[in-house]
């Protein structure tokens, strides 16, 4: 698999989002299950594994997703880059007494679950109460102590990013970025490229409605899918974005590729820094959105197919400012 820098960490181009083997998609599949497809996933070329502290059935706890994470990847460490997320927020930092001491007791029972003495790259996961400067003051330090290699920030506009950055260099940026979530295009992805920072996009394929597989027809499970409040994902609004979903399967069959696949291409194509973490807990749909990163654009290609989706009106909008 073809591979990219986010910072001075050198990725799979494609990488994991690992979140659905606890939370977001319905019933969680087994543990043997999420491990087995975290691992098919490694020996097939990836190496980029994003999980978050607070994944796990229902919010309803702490660590159940980056033990799964831990227990696949445990062998193969080396081999890997390992991102993981906290929250934070300032009644903790005032029981700990400095937010350097409340970040460092998140990541200490981070490392303990994902069985590892060192994290790759340590976002926060929502801004909060705590101010960004302090935390990339702490953060600044983890590094210096050689716990963690480099640091991010989630759902942020170009203001946080900044003051962040001033304090302590940003590795990378996590924020909701798909064809049907551009925001970022506006001034997060061109001020991350001026400064060297990556921009990991979650939801790359807008929780599968880029994949053509979610019609109108389509029912989620009524307990802990996210689908369900997805914008994109309302029955009027899967209707209203069909002539994109048309579009990607018009170049799928020119490329002999999936959709989903044409999707990802798209924003990989689009910009050197990005680097997309499509998540899944199917064994299957992990490896075939793994593969995007062989399929190949023109210039010409991807000029018309950005062209042609430029004419198509977005039904549903997220972002990624709330």
């Amino acid at each position: 698999m073809k591979t990219r820098k986010i910072g001075e960490l050198t990725v799979s181009a494609v990488g994991m989002g690992c979140m659905a083997f606890s939370h977001g998609y319905g019933q969680i599949p087994p543990e043997t299950y999420s491990v087995e497809a975290i691992q098919n996933a490694y020996r097939h070329g990836c190496t980029f594994f994003d999980t978050a502290e607070i994944y796990s059935p229902n919010l309803s706890g702490t660590g159940h997703n980056e033990r799964i994470v831990g227990k696949a990847l445990r062998d193969v460490r080396q081999g890997v880059v390992l991102a993981t997320k906290l929250f934070l927020d300032r009644s903790e930092v005032r029981r700990a007494g400095s937010v350097y001491d409340a970040v460092r007791r998140h990541l200490e029972a981070s490392m303990e679950w994902l069985q590892t003495d060192m994290v790759d790259l340590y976002y926060l996961h929502r801004t909060g109460g705590v101010s960004v400067e302090e935390v990339a003051e702490a953060m600044g330090l983890l590094i210096e102590d050689g716990l963690i290699r480099g640091w991010g920030l989630s759902q942020v506009d170009v203001g946080v990013i900044e003051r962040a950055q001033r304090v302590t260099p940003l590795t990378a940026i996590q924020n909701i970025y798909s064809m049907v979530e551009r925001d970022v295009e506006k001034a997060v992805i061109p001020y991350c490229l001026e400064h060297e920072i990556g921009m990991v996009p979650f939801s790359p394929i807008a929780s599968g409605l880029l994949s053509g597989k979610i019609t109108t027809e389509t029912n989620f499970e009524r307990n802990n899918d996210v689908r369900n409040w997805v914008p994109q994902l309302s029955k009027a609004n899967i209707a209203g974005n069909q002539p994109i979903i048309d579009l990607l399967k018009q170049y799928a069959d020119k490329k002999q590729a999936t959709p989903a696949q044409i999707s990802l291409v798209w924003m990989l194509h689009k910009y050197p820094n990005v680097v997309p973490i499509p998540g899944s807990k199917n064994k299957e749909r992990i490896i075939e959105n793994l593969d995007a990163s062989l399929v190949e654009l023109t210039d010409e290609e991807f000029c018309s197919l950005e062209a042609a989706l430029n004419q198509c009106k977005v039904y549903g909008h997220r972002g990624f400012t709330r």
